[in-house]
């Protein structure tokens, strides 16, 4: 009997593994820059979506700037968009639909939207939320920073 849990707790154990959540990575180059937090260039908005919570590793949830696509951030992830400067609607899947976020963007300020991850009834909830420069910064630093797919959809 012990034997046949042990062997349950490996097999749970390596499809844990191997079912961790990845995203194509950035250059540490581009990171790096990306946490320098400097202005956007050219008169335009900068937005930071991260998701620096470990809730749900295996569990990606796509992300979409104005029905552009982003990505979906794994743990401890992060992407840098720059955008016209206006009314942005940022919106995460989720479990039962979508949530969002709605942003009034200024050129040459940074935003901050936090991705988290929360239970739900079947599989991991999602959900955003805009939060300060300060706390935007101390998170995306506990992040590196993912390719995204938002340039490729313009």
């Amino acid at each position: 009997m012990i034997a046949k849990f042990r062997v349950f707790i490996g097999i749970a154990l390596l499809s844990f593994l191997a079912g961790c959540a990845s995203v194509e990575m950035a250059s540490i180059e581009q990171d790096n820059f990306r946490k320098s937090f400097s202005d956007p260039s050219d008169e335009k908005a900068g937005l930071y979506l991260y998701r620096n919570g470990l809730l749900g590793t295996a569990v990606k949830r796509s992300l979409s700037i104005d029905g552009i696509p982003v990505g979906a951030p794994a743990v401890k992830t992060f992407f840098y968009i720059e955008v016209e400067p206006g009314s942005r609607v940022v919106v995460t899947e989720s479990e039962f639909g979508s949530n969002e976020v709605s942003l009034d963007m200024l050129p040459g300020q940074n935003y901050f939207v936090r991705q988290y991850l929360k239970m739900g009834l079947l599989t991991a909830g999602a959900n955003l939320k805009l939060v300060s420069p300060e706390e935007g910064q101390k998170g995306v630093l506990e992040c590196k920073l993912a390719k995204s797919d938002y340039e490729n959809w313009q």
